[in-house]
């Protein structure tokens, strides 16, 4: 499964955008979704969980503003992400795992809030 992650881009403090993972494959079997991102000079940082089966989690910083979701129909995760900050400004990688072991990143995609 290779992953073409989209979406990101230039957006001003308080504007949104949706982050998407489009997987050349099926997904149906993955049980673990990730969104990760790394700022210059930081470590990288979780920002968003999905399980199936036991729902979503997220970092503090980004509660109440990110939403992990996915369509298997469309074999493809998303990030939507509103009331964006200057400190959210990072690029942005999803991260997909199954029960075997498996895992795949997407190459990531630069989010960049400015005024």
């Amino acid at each position: 499964v290779q992953l073409q992650a989209s979406g990101g881009g230039l957006v001003q403090p308080g504007g949104s955008l949706r982050l998407s993972c489009a997987a050349s494959g099926s997904i149906s079997s993955i049980n673990f979704i990730y969104w990760y991102r790394q700022a210059p000079g930081k470590q990288r940082e979780l920002v968003a969980t999905l399980t199936r089966g036991g729902g979503a989690d997220y970092a503090d910083s980004v509660k109440g503003r990110f939403t992990i979701s996915e369509n298997d129909a469309k074999n493809t995760v998303y990030l939507q992400m509103n009331s964006l900050k200057l400190e959210d400004t990072a690029v942005y990688h999803c991260n997909l795992q199954n029960p075997w072991g498996g895992t795949w990143w997407g190459q990531g995609t630069q989010v960049t809030v400015s005024s």
